[in-house]
C-alpha cells in the first residue's frame, strides 16, 4: 500500500474513501463508537464506548447485512458507569459494568496509603500541596479525590437480560463484584467467565458463576496469579495492576487468558471449582505492549498444537507521547507452540507498519494491535488495528503469519484516524468490525 501524504487535522484527508484490498463493503450503519460486537442469528449486539448519552448497548437487526436496522438501545441510569461489552448465549444478554475513567484515576485508592506515608515522614498531617506533589495531581483536585474516597464506586459487576423480546430487553440481574467493575468476559450455557475487580485483590482476576439461575448468579471459583491477593499476605512483584487478567475464553476444558503484562496463560478448568494453571508465558520486557486475548487454533498444524495472542496498543498518543514513542515496538500479533502447556515457545510476531496506514500518526489516537475475533475460523485471523484498520492474517504457517487482506475505513466525523476496535465473525463469515468513535461496518473478504 502507498500511503497518502498524513494531515494531522482532525478528519482532513485527501482521500475519504476506506482503503481496502480482498475486503468487500457490505453495508455501514454510523452508530456511536463501541468496545465489543457480538452476532448471534440475525442480531448483532454493540457495547458502547462510554459516550454523553449513556448508551450502553444497542441491537441490530442483520439479518439483511446490506441494510441493517436498529432494533433497541438500552440506556444507562448510572452516568458513573459504561457497558461497552456484550455477549449472547440463547435469551441472555450479558453486558459488564466498569466505571468511567475519571481526571483522577486510582488517585482515590491510592490517597489512604500516601497520606500515611506522608504523615510518617513530615511527622504532621500532610497538606494539600503536598498530597497532591505525591499523586500527581494538582492542589485543586485533592478535594476531588478526599470526596471520592469517601464516596467509592458500588456499581461494578455484570448485567444479565432477557432478550426473548428484542424490541424489549429486561433485566433480570445485576451481579456486583468489585473495585471498578468487570472489563472483559466469556460466557457460555452454564458459567459465565468474568474479569473483574475483587475486595482483597490489586487487579483484575477471574471469577466464575454458574448461571444456571439466570436471576442469581452464584460465584464457584477465583483464580488469580500469585501476588494479587494482597489480602491474603501475598506481595505482587510488579508495579502497580499491571499484570492482571484481561479475559479468558473458554475452549473445552480450558481457559486461554490474555494476562496483560503478565504475558498469556492457560487454566485448566475441567473441575469447575479448582482452576489450575497449566502454563503462562510472559514477553513483557522487551515487549512493551501488553497482553489482550489468546485463543488456540481449532486444529494441529503439522503434528504441533498452536495458538494466537494478540497485545492492545496501550495508549492512546498526543505529539509529546508520540515522541516518546518513537524507537519502541507497538502491539502485534503473535504464533505459539503450545504443544506442551509448560513450555509455551513463541514462534512469530505479525506486525503492521506505519507506511501502511495514512493514518498511523494522527494525533490523538492509538496506531497498533487491538484484539481480534474470538470465533475460531481455520487458520485466519482478523485483527483490529486501530489506526491500520482491519487485517486479515493466515497463521497457516506459524512460523510465518501472511496478510491476505485488509480494509481501513475513514475517520469518523471531527476525528483524527479510525479506531478499528472490535470484530467479530459469523458462521455466514460475514466480517462485523465496530470503531471506538462511530460506526458499524458489515464486510465479506474475497480472496
Amino acid at each position: 500500500m502507498i500511503p497518502e501524504q498524513q494531515n494531522k487535522e482532525k478528519g482532513n484527508m485527501t482521500n475519504q474513501k476506506p482503503i481496502s484490498h480482498h475486503f468487500k463493503s457490505l453495508s455501514r450503519i454510523e452508530i456511536p463508537g463501541g468496545g465489543q460486537v457480538t452476532v448471534k442469528g440475525n442480531y448483532a449486539y454493540i457495547g458502547h464506548i462510554p459516550n454523553k448519552n449513556h448508551l450502553g448497548t444497542s441491537i441490530l437487526d442483520i439479518s439483511d447485512p446490506h441494510h441493517p436496522k436498529m432494533v433497541h438501545q438500552i440506556f444507562l441510569d448510572d452516568q458513573e458507569s459504561h457497558s461497552h461489552k456484550a455477549k449472547v448465549v440463547g435469551d441472555l444478554l450479558f453486558v459488564n459494568s466498569e466505571r468511567n475513567m475519571t481526571p483522577i484515576g486510582r488517585r482515590a485508592d491510592e490517597l489512604p496509603g500516601v497520606r500515611l506515608r506522608l504523615q510518617k515522614q513530615l511527622g504532621r498531617e500532610p497538606n494539600h500541596a503536598e498530597l497532591a506533589h505525591a499523586l500527581n495531581v494538582n492542589e485543586a483536585d485533592i478535594p476531588i479525590v478526599e470526596t471520592a474516597m469517601k464516596k467509592p464506586y458500588q456499581n461494578g459487576g455484570f448485567k444479565i437480560y432477557d432478550i426473548s423480546d428484542k424490541t424489549n430487553p429486561k433485566l433480570l440481574c445485576h451481579q456486583l463484584t468489585g473495585g471498578i467493575g468487570v472489563h472483559r468476559f466469556d460466557v457460555d450455557e452454564n458459567y459465565a467467565y468474568i474479569s473483574t475487580e475483587m475486595q482483597g485483590f490489586i487487579g483484575n482476576i477471574l471469577v466464575i458463576y454458574d448461571i444456571s439461575n439466570p436471576v442469581k448468579p452464584v460465584e464457584v471459583a477465583k483464580w488469580w496469579m500469585p501476588g494479587q491477593h494482597i489480602a491474603g499476605g501475598e506481595v505482587p512483584q510488579w508495579s502497580g495492576r499491571r499484570n492482571r487478567l484481561h479475559h479468558a475464553l473458554r475452549f473445552g476444558d480450558e481457559l486461554w487468558a490474555g494476562l496483560w503484562h503478565g504475558g498469556v496463560g492457560v487454566i485448566d478448568i475441567s473441575n469447575i471449582t479448582q482452576p489450575k494453571t497449566l502454563g503462562i508465558h510472559n514477553y513483557h520486557p522487551p515487549f512493551p505492549e501488553p497482553s489482550h486475548t489468546f485463543m488456540p487454533l481449532a486444529q494441529l498444524i503439522d503434528g504441533k498444537r498452536i495458538a494466537v495472542a494478540i497485545d492492545e496498543e496501550d495508549h492512546a498518543h498526543d505529539e509529546e507521547e508520540l515522541d516518546r514513542r518513537k524507537g519502541r515496538p507497538h502491539g502485534c500479533l503473535w504464533t505459539f507452540d503450545v504443544t506442551d502447556l509448560s513450555a509455551i515457545k513463541p514462534l512469530a510476531i505479525y506486525e503492521v507498519s506505519e507506511l501502511d496506514s495514512p493514518w498511523s500518526r494522527a494525533t490523538p489516537g492509538r496506531f497498533g494491535a487491538h484484539q481480534f475475533q474470538e470465533q475460531q475460523k481455520g487458520t485466519l485471523v482478523f485483527c483490529t488495528w486501530f489506526a491500520g484498520g482491519l487485517r486479515a492474517v493466515d497463521v497457516a504457517n506459524p512460523l510465518s503469519p501472511k496478510e491476505i487482506g485488509y480494509y481501513i475505513p475513514t475517520p469518523a466525523s471531527g476525528r483524527a484516524a479510525p479506531q478499528t476496535n472490535d470484530v467479530f465473525v459469523d458462521d455466514k463469515d460475514i466480517i462485523y468490525m465496530i470503531d471506538r468513535y462511530a460506526g458499524l461496518d458489515l464486510l465479506e473478504l474475497n480472496v
